[in-house]
């Protein structure tokens, strides 16, 4: 039930999905282990964010100085544009502010920057943020916040969850680099994957994996139904919501991504394969495309230089040095693969012996040079 979270809240317009620090703070370190400057000198933007209660916000801003980081922004989405509203709560930190404003707090964005130690302290972190409210809703496809996103070098956030697509072609038209979460199933949009195909864009650190036996996990709204069997209520009192198939989208290089797949022989997976379906069926040819049709990533040959169908869980394994993507068969139901694609079923989902198979993404092993 807990992998159908992310497409409930998508169908709903439920958008209110709150990242969780740890989560950020694993991610992020694998991109500093692999160039421990990759934020130097640079101005990160944190949009659909909640500041006040972001942990966005607070990891980035409490790592100003470690990561030698230029200028942070983070701007949030007024609470009336919202199409899902919660209980409203309004902190404390915009209350005493002299620039609170009982007008706007609801219908306005705000903007918070942090450049400098404003209070003197001797450190730049987050108690140096300062505010104000936007003169829209801060929805990121407005002139105001495109303008902070040109600005920017870096973007990274939890986009809302049914604008995704819209999120990543507001990046992609910047030519920005980003972190951001997503769903397993927009590896296969057709505004997603052709960045994939080109080494455009690739997935983060984590994606769609289990760690300390649960899957990513998000904060909800206190009025958020707790239904399905990952979810539970926090020490803080605070709902939780575990949801399989989620992870990172990125277009910074990190040191998994590089790392090739250990793989068996064909002759050694039909005999030592712990799939049985590998073992009795073996490698069968797709009836309407040029490939073959590998069920499980860990299944792949590595002594067959033809063209192969492996599932999408394969991305997250995926080694630029080690395979070339070729095509895909996309998430509406509509093949784009090329010159693989036989033309003789009618059908636009790859067939086995007349059987529709899953989605598949399409590879081939890369000639060492």
């Amino acid at each position: 039930m807990a992998n159908t979270k992310l497409s409930e809240a998508k169908n709903a317009k439920n958008d209110e999905f709150y990242t969780q620090y740890e989560d950020i703070q694993r991610e992020v370190n694998a991109y500093l282990e692999y160039n421990p400057d990759v934020f130097r000198g640079k101005t990160v933007l944190l949009p659909c964010d909640d500041p006040e209660w972001s942990n966005f916000t607070r990891f980035f801003a409490q790592n100003f100085e470690n990561f030698g980081l230029k200028k942070l922004i983070s701007t949030s989405f007024a609470y009336e544009s919202k199409n899902y509203k919660g209980e409203y709560q309004l902190s404390l930190f915009e209350e005493e502010a002299p620039q609170f404003n009982i007008d706007k707090t609801k219908t306005h964005g705000k903007i918070f920057t942090l450049t400098r130690d404003n209070n003197d302290s001797g450190v730049i972190d987050i108690d140096d943020l300062e505010w104000q409210y936007l003169e829209g809703d801060g929805d990121f496809r407005s002139d105001e916040v495109k303008e902070l996103r040109d600005e920017a070098d870096i973007i990274i956030t939890n986009p809302p969850f049914s604008l995704f697509r819209e999120f990543v072609a507001w990046i992609v038209e910047a030519d920005k680099s980003f972190l951001i979460i997503g769903n397993q199933n927009a590896v296969t949009y057709k505004e997603v994957f052709p960045l994939i195909k080109e080494n455009k864009v690739w997935l983060g650190n984590r994606f769609n994996q289990r760690i300390n036996g649960k899957n990513m996990t998000f904060g909800v709204p206190d009025n958020y139904p707790m239904t399905g069997t990952e979810t539970e209520y926090g020490e803080d009192g605070k709902k939780y919501i575990s949801v399989a198939g989620t992870g990172w989208f990125t277009n910074i290089d990190h040191g998994r991504r590089h790392q090739p797949l250990s793989l068996m022989t064909m002759a050694d997976n039909l005999k030592f394969s712990k799939h049985k379906e590998v073992k009795e069926q073996g490698y069968p040819q797709y009836d309407n495309y040029k490939a073959l049709e590998i069920p499980f990533t860990d299944a792949i040959p590595c002594d067959y230089d033809g063209v192969m169908g492996v599932p999408i869980s394969f991305l997250p394994k995926y080694c630029p040095e080690q395979f070339e993507i070729l095509g895909a068969t996309e998430s509406e139901g509509k093949g784009f693969s090329g010159d693989l694609w036989i033309e003789s079923s009618g059908v636009s989902q790859p067939l086995v012996n007349g059987e529709r198979a899953n989605k598949r993404i399409f590879i081939r092993k890369r000639v060492q040079k």
